[in-house]
């Protein structure tokens, strides 16, 4: 991530030629290019930034970042742990490049034009849509989850659907962690015992650093035997899998992840009930929102320190697939999918009415300021 902020930061001079030859209407940006907006402003160009974090933790974090908290943020039920906090403030002050990652979010909203977009959907959080518009003094527009739904060759399974195809219906836990984080040794074995002790189906994504010549099989990446302990209840796959393809089969019931907002918002869509285990950035707030939701349930870190042990992995699994307290999430879960696919599309078809009207103003701006050279 740090390397693609340098690399977006040195192309802003090719950039600003690039529009002032393409001379668009109007300029969607995200977080990663705070110099963006600036660029667009000084040719009459006005500029709109997408957040693509949700509405929960954009305003935690502006707020933070502006200092107008108070002790606590206006809303309870999203929170940082004291561990969490920490790591975050540090997050916020380091300087990889020209801009701390604190100066990058800020400048980034404030420079926005009239409106923000931000990629959520309004029935799951819109009391944190009107605090963070109420925050940055500007309209905040959700745009939907953005999710597509699975495109697969029908002609040719999967292995992944070909062996989902073979478990009962919702019997079946997605883990993964997406392409950022790479688990260490120590939190690969909690979950590896727990999906051992949970007794649930799964198929479970592993990621290694690029450059890093493990792998699955190597002696010691899992628990001695594990592999073939679990047999045919469970498939490690290393590096990808289609994850759209498998949340949106019958046979998935639970999806154990690190709470990502898109991996969420696919989630949800798809009416899978979430065991959330957050491990960094906006992730922790997430989690805390999946709970606050209904669609979820958190494991909790039982250190303090956000280490998790694998009795509290296989609870919380057993629990959300399974288990009775379980029944009212896995409900939840079909209720939000539901709305969203009755109701995601509305909310972009707003967004695009808004830009159109964006850009017709600029156009009679333009315009104008033609007539007067």
């Amino acid at each position: 991530m740090e390397t693609l902020k340098e690399a977006f930061d040195m192309a802003s001079p090719s950039f600003s030629n690039l529009l002032r030859s393409l001379n668009p209407n109007l300029l969607i940006y995200d977080f990663l290019q705070p110099w963006a907006p600036l660029v667009a402003s000084s040719q009459n160009i006005p500029a709109i930034q997408f957040l693509t974090l949700g509405a929960a933790s954009s305003s935690y974090y502006y707020q933070m970042c502006k200092n107008l908290a108070p002790v606590e943020f206006a809303f309870p039920s999203i929170f940082l742990h004291e561990y969490e906090l920490q790591k975050f403030v540090r997050l916020l002050h380091s300087d990889p490049n020209s801009f701390t990652n604190k100066d990058r979010f800020v400048r980034c909203v404030n420079e926005s034009y009239s409106i923000i977009l931000i990629k959520t959907f309004s029935d799951i959080e819109a009391k944190y849509v009107d605090y963070l518009s109420s925050l940055v003094g500007k309209e905040v527009l959700s745009v939907g989850p953005l999710v597509q739904e699975p495109i697969g060759d029908h002609t040719k399974q999967s292995k992944f659907i070909e062996w989902l195809g073979k478990k009962n219906q919702s019997s079946v836990v997605f883990v993964s962690f997406g392409s950022e984080y790479f688990m260490s040794k120590e939190e690969m074995e909690e979950l590896a015992y727990g999906l051992e002790l949970s007794m649930v189906n799964f198929i479970w994504v592993i990621r290694f650093p690029e450059g890093e010549k493990i792998r699955v099989h190597d002696d010691g990446v899992l628990p001695q035997g594990f592999l073939e302990r679990i047999g045919e209840r469970g498939m490690v796959v290393e590096g990808w899998a289609p994850q759209a393809e498998i949340l949106g089969h019958s046979s998935i019931g639970g999806f154990v992840s690190h709470c990502g907002w898109s991996s969420m918002m696919e989630s949800m869509k798809f009416g899978v009930p979430i065991i959330a285990m957050p491990m960094q950035l906006d992730q922790p707030l997430n989690a805390r929102l999946v709970v606050e939701i209904g669609v979820g349930m958190e494991v909790k870190s039982t250190t303090g320190e956000g280490m998790f042990e694998r009795e509290e992995v296989a609870k919380v699994i057993k629990e959300v697939v399974v288990g009775k307290e379980g029944e009212v999430v896995r409900r939840r879960a079909k209720e939000v999918s539901l709305k969203m696919r009755e109701k995601g599309e509305e909310e972009i078809d707003i967004v695009v009415e808004k830009l159109l009207q964006l850009c017709d103003k600029s156009d009679n701006k333009k315009e104008n300021l033609e007539e007067q050279m």
